[in-house]
């Protein structure tokens, strides 16, 4: 060391000041957490008074407090696998190997708490539900640690330490932290207890027991006497609890985080236990109103009758073993009890239905004979009782599902009526809906007849034609048809085979009478005789040849002809007067024209 002229050196016997040890660390608490970082952790060790620094590997920690010479609480950064906590002060880094593990498994994760509030002095037992909490090291309620019990990997017992206000509850494993859930301490006011109902039961417990009066919010027991009973708080006001076995008379209280209430007697009887057998109807309106009635064994002394949780709006005891009942509003399928002095019966189902809709209905139109099979699609079929088509019910109907049913319609007369769907939750209606249509009527086909091979139009005559589907000849659809008017149809003819078929046209209401129309065969020449003569006719033609008897037209060249059918295959005309030469001769029917034979006009000769 380098010594000023002016100034004294110093002496060989003074003691030169010692350089402070690096820190030391011993331990850290917990040993390992999430890959993700963010778990806080106690560092112990030595000489940590002004550090600079504290890593794990070779990461700085997020951020640090040192809370003494000996202690440093540490907040994890990001990482993987083992690292070495290593904490730098000005004297220098520590050098032993105390490790911190990375874990690979996932934080924890809360999911409830219950109850999720509790007097501010604490001492509530509160079961956190959730995931992920084997191996849990810490349950904090707020920032103050809580004692409790892995009860398994997803539930937690824990006992609420003293506290205000609302706080998170947080559990810790070496996956990391927890999400939090809100925990209220409360300043509630002790819960009161005004009545029981019913007030008593059997000996061998069940009975379903309303207890009404205030304070019951986060209520965590009801006792009768010493014996717990299950129980549901329904509100701050109403509790429901099922007895458990007892005798006597014992006192029912409820526990809740303002304290225990007052008593109220519940007497155990000898009575034996009521039992259902039935009740009818087994279904009606969500909105209540329903009366029904419930047959059993022991119904004389009733106090009571529940529909699922909720009393009935009234009831009459008609006998020890019929009574009557409204059913209050509800929904669902729900059991139906009877209570006396002897406890609650068994429970009867009874399902409460909301009101059907009808949106559409398919086909939306049928003959007046009825028969035909309808779609109905809507909203809560299920239970359909009865369906109608205006004043008239279907002939038969088949619920598919809660949103179809099909139905067979009845017979009705033409015109458009409401369908109504009708369940015990009331009755869906879709006004105007379906149309009963008039079958339709044919009175003329012209003409009666045609060619083999179709093609020609016919017009049918008749009544209610203005919605036809189909016409057909026999078995055979139009080859097209068009629809004039209500009382008129032309169609293209389709080919055919020779000899009367029935035509008919189809409607929604049905179809038709059938009018006869006669497929024809064209006429065939076979022979002409004579083959020639005078230019100036009167001569007699005779033709022979086949389906002759309904020939409308003999043609010599392009001149009709007067001629007489002799029969069907036999036919004479009169020649007409013509320029010389040959034409053609021949012969017209409903099925056509023969093919031509020939004949020749010949001059007379000059002198």
């Amino acid at each position: 060391m380098a010594v000023h002229p002016s100034e004294n050196p110093p002496s060989a016997s003074a003691p030169r000041p010692l350089a402070a040890a690096p820190p030391t660390v011993t331990s850290v608490s917990p040993t390992s957490g999430s890959t993700a970082g963010g778990t806080s952790v106690t560092v112990t060790g030595t000489g940590f008074t002004g550090a600079t620094a504290v890593r794990f590997g070779a990461t700085q920690a997020t951020s640090f407090t040192a809370d003494s010479d000996t202690q440093i609480t540490a907040v994890t950064p990001p990482g993987t696998g083992t690292v070495q906590v290593t904490v730098t002060t000005s004297a220098g880094t520590s050098n032993q190997f105390v490790t911190y593990g990375y874990a690979t498994t996932s934080a924890p994760v809360l999911s409830a708490l219950s109850p999720s509030a509790g007097p501010a002095a604490g001492g509530t037992v509160v079961t956190l539900s959730g995931a992920g909490f084997t191996g849990a090291t810490a349950v904090r309620f707020g920032a103050v640690q809580a004692s409790f019990t892995v009860v398994s990997s997803t539930q937690i017992a824990a006992t609420a330490p003293a506290g205000s206000g609302t706080v998170q509850v947080t559990v810790t494993t070496a996956g990391g932290t927890s999400n939090g859930l809100a925990y209220t301490y409360t300043s509630a006011s002790v819960p009161v207890l005004s009545s029981l109902s019913p007030s008593a039961g059997p000996a061998a417990g069940g009975t379903s027991v309303t207890l009404s009066g205030s304070g019951f919010t986060g209520a965590t027991a009801v006792q009768f006497g010493t014996a717990s009973a299950s129980f549901t708080v329904v509100s701050a006001t109403q509790i429901t609890a099922t007895a458990p076995a007892g005798s006597g008379t014992v006192q029912v209280t409820v526990t809740a985080p303002g304290g225990t209430s007052n008593g109220v007697a519940f007497t155990y009887t000898s009575a034996s236990v009521p039992v259902l057998s039935s009740v009818s109807p087994n279904a009606g309106s969500a909105a209540g109103g329903t009366t029904v009635t419930l047959t059993g064994t022991g119904l004389a002394a009733t106090s009571g009758v529940r529909f699922g949780a909720t009393p009935a709006t009234s009831f009459t005891v008609v006998s020890n073993t019929v009574l009557t009942a409204v059913a209050p509003p509800g929904n669902g399928t729900v059991q139906v009890t009877v209570t006396t002095p002897g406890g609650t019966s068994n429970g009867v189902s009874y399902t409460y239905s909301v009101t059907p809709t009808l949106t559409a209905v398919s086909p939306n139109q049928g003959p007046t004979s009825g028969g035909n099979t309808v779609t109905l699609t809507g909203t809560n079929l299920t239970g359909t009782t009865e369906v109608d088509f205006g004043a008239t019910p279907a002939t038969s109907f088949t619920v598919l599902s809660p949103t179809q049913i099909t139905a067979v319609a009845p017979a009705a007369v033409a015109g458009a009526v409401d369908i109504t769907v009708r369940t015990p939750g009331g009755t869906g209606t879709l006004q105007s809906s379906y149309f009963f249509v008039n079958a339709p009527v044919l009175t003329a086909v012209a003409p009666l007849s045609g060619p083999l091979a179709g093609g020609n139009t016919v017009t049918l005559l008749g009544a209610h034609l203005v919605e036809a589907t189909a016409v057909r000849f026999a078995n055979a659809a139009a080859t097209s048809f068009t629809v004039v008017s209500d009382s008129q149809i032309t169609a293209v003819v389709p080919p055919g085979v020779a000899g009367a078929v029935d035509l008919t046209v189809t409607t929604a209401g049905g179809t038709s009478n059938p009018v006869t129309y006669t497929y024809v065969a064209a006429p065939v020449v076979t022979t002409l005789a004579p083959t020639q003569g005078p230019t100036s006719g009167g001569n007699t033609l005779t033709l022979t040849g086949t389906h002759f008897s309904r020939a409308t037209t003999v043609l010599v060249g392009t001149v009709p002809v007067a001629f007489l059918i002799v029969s069907d295959s036999h036919i004479v005309a009169d020649a007409p007067a013509g320029a010389a030469g040959p034409v053609n001769v021949t012969v017209v029917g409903p099925g056509g024209t023969s093919a031509p034979q020939s004949y020749t006009r010949v001059s007379a000769p000059g002198i």
